[in-house]
């Protein structure tokens, strides 16, 4: 059997220093060991983890130019989720996150059973998975889950709490999932699966999790499967007994594609200065709704200029990405720092 060929990466300006093995991408060698460095799509089409070239030879496997312009890649521009290391090599990090780099967690590929399919509404689902080992993430985060049999591999969001990490994790996973007309997976979840079934999970993914600590206002802005993150933060932050601000938007087409209501409900009555603020597009006429109508960016524009919350305010945002266009701006203008808007956008899968 052949040694495994392996490198150095050295990250600047952080100084953290890791090995990356040859035929493995940087990213996914950073996941290996559990350095959480800036990373979105994971497949060379969101330029989330670009970075720069410092020193060192490299070779980029196919990703969008979209991501990373020609004109970026002659300046030693790269990605590090299409980049393969042929020597040590020295990697300047253009975006990252203390935060992030100190709470990073090893990813892991766990094999599951499926436990339940429950609908929520007409098209969204509840999956419930049970690991054979313990999952430790933090609330936010998203996995890999692939049907060994059907070769399909999807990235979902959790949906519970993270559990105690001081005993490894969790080992059941819940997952809220909007289905899609000829979804490869999502089709699945109509009479495709049954209990019993197996899975592979693999993660924790995702930089958009919950950052414990913070004593200014806590927002939550979700439309469709992007309730799945918001929902788990949500329970981890009732679960750590926080007592800042929150408010959780959440935008919807009509009544009957609202869903958890009893349960916000019960966190209204539980947490204090606790709102949940849902919006219909599109009420119909037997909604019988009296609540906020429009578009959840509008909501949340009028609703943070109504309140004047005081402190600085963390902002998470999941859904569709013209929602999550639409907000930012919002959260911008309401006072929300850069560096406290942490979003997901939830985009269907085209293979």
């Amino acid at each position: 059997m052949n040694d495994v060929i392996s490198h150095l990466v050295r990250f600047e300006p952080v100084g953290i220093e890791m090995d990356v093995r040859e035929g493995e991408t940087v990213l996914d060698a950073a996941f290996r060991q559990g350095i959480s460095v800036m990373h979105g799509c994971k497949e060379g089409q969101c330029a989330s983890c670009k970075s720069k070239l410092i020193d060192g030879d490299i070779e980029l496997l196919k990703y969008s130019t979209f991501a990373l312009p020609e004109s970026e890649r002659d300046t030693d521009h790269i990605l590090l989720c299409r980049t393969l290391a042929f020597s040590d090599i020295t990697v300047e990090l253009l975006n990252y996150d203390e935060d992030l780099l100190s709470r990073s967690i090893a990813v892991k590929e766990i094999p599951a059973s499926l436990t339940s399919i429950v609908p929520l509404t007409r098209d969204i689902r509840l999956l419930t998975l049970e690991l054979a080992a313990p999952m430790r993430f933090w609330a936010g985060q998203y996995v890999d889950v692939t049907i060994p049999g059907a070769g399909i591999t999807r990235a979902f969001s959790m949906a519970n709490a993270p559990g105690d990490h001081s005993v490894g994790g969790s080992t059941t996973l819940k997952f809220i999932i909007k289905m899609y007309p000829q979804g490869a997976f999502s089709a699945l979840l109509d009479g495709g699966l049954s209990p019993g079934d197996a899975i592979l999970v693999k993660g924790p993914y995702g930089t958009c999790f919950h950052r414990e600590g913070r004593r200014g206002p806590l927002l939550l802005i979700g439309g469709g499967s992007g309730m799945s993150p918001l929902w788990s933060i949500l329970q981890d932050h009732a679960a750590r007994g926080d007592h800042r601000p929150v408010r959780f938007f959440y935008g919807a087409r009509t009544r009957a594609d609202l869903f958890h209501v009893e349960e916000f409900a019960a966190y209204t009555a539980q947490l204090p200065n606790f709102r949940f603020i849902p919006a219909l597009s599109h009420a119909e006429p037997g909604d019988d709704w009296t609540g906020e109508t429009g578009f959840i960016h509008d909501v949340v524009a009028r609703t943070l200029r109504a309140e004047g919350l005081d402190g600085e305010m963390d902002a998470y945002s999941c859904g569709p990405p013209p929602m999550i266009d639409a907000v930012l701006p919002v959260l911008q203008m309401a006072g929300v720092e850069p560096e406290r808007i942490y979003f997901d956008k939830f985009t269907p899968a085209i293979r």
